[in-house]
C-alpha cells in the first residue's frame, strides 16, 4: 500500500465528510488503484448501499488521489493540491450497488491529457466483480487550492 489515513487527506482536495477514498495501492502516470471501505455513516450511502453518486465521486477522487500522489513525489510535500471538477460523465454503467462494509477497489486509467482536462476510464470492483464503470472528463483549476 502506498498511502492511507491522514496521508490520503493530504493528497486530495476533498475533506470529510466528502472523502470517498481511503487507500492508494498503486500509482503511476497512467494508472492508479485505490480502495474504500464503505461505512454506514458515509454521506453517499442510502438504505445500506453506496449510491451511484458515491461510485462516480469515488472514481473522480481516485483520479484526484493519483494527481496528488504524483505531485507529491515530483515536487515534494509542500505542493498544494489542485481542485478539480467533473466536466463530463460518459457511458456510465451500473451493475450493482456495493453494500455497507464492502471493500471497493477502483482502477483509474488515463486516456487523454489535454490542457487542464484529464479524461480517464474508471472501474469500481467488489470482490473482483465490476460494480460500475465510466469515462470521466475532469477539469483541474489553474490555481492550487484546498477545498
Amino acid at each position: 500500500m502506498l498511502a492511507s489515513g491522514k496521508t490520503i487527506l493530504d493528497l486530495i482536495p476533498q475533506k470529510p465528510p466528502m472523502v470517498m477514498v481511503d487507500k492508494l495501492f498503486e500509482c503511476d502516470e497512467l494508472k492508479a488503484v485505490t480502495g474504500l471501505t464503505v461505512s454506514a455513516d458515509n454521506i453517499l450511502v442510502k438504505h445500506g448501499y453506496f449510491t451511484e453518486s458515491g461510485l462516480i465521486e469515488n472514481m473522480a477522487q481516485s483520479s484526484a488521489l493519483m494527481t496528488g500522489w504524483l505531485a507529491m513525489n515530483k515536487r515534494g510535500c509542500e505542493q498544494k493540491i489542485k481542485a478539480g471538477v467533473i466536466g463530463g460523465i460518459k457511458d456510465f454503467q451500473l451493475y450493482f450497488l456495493p453494500e455497507v462494509s464492502s471493500e471497493i477497489i477502483t482502477e483509474i486509467n488515463v486516456l487523454h491529457l489535454i490542457a487542464n482536462a484529464t479524461i480517464v476510464n474508471g472501474k469500481v470492483m467488489v470482490n473482483d466483480t465490476i460494480s460500475a464503470e465510466c469515462e470521466l472528463k475532469i477539469f483541474s483549476s489553474e490555481e492550487n487550492e484546498k477545498i
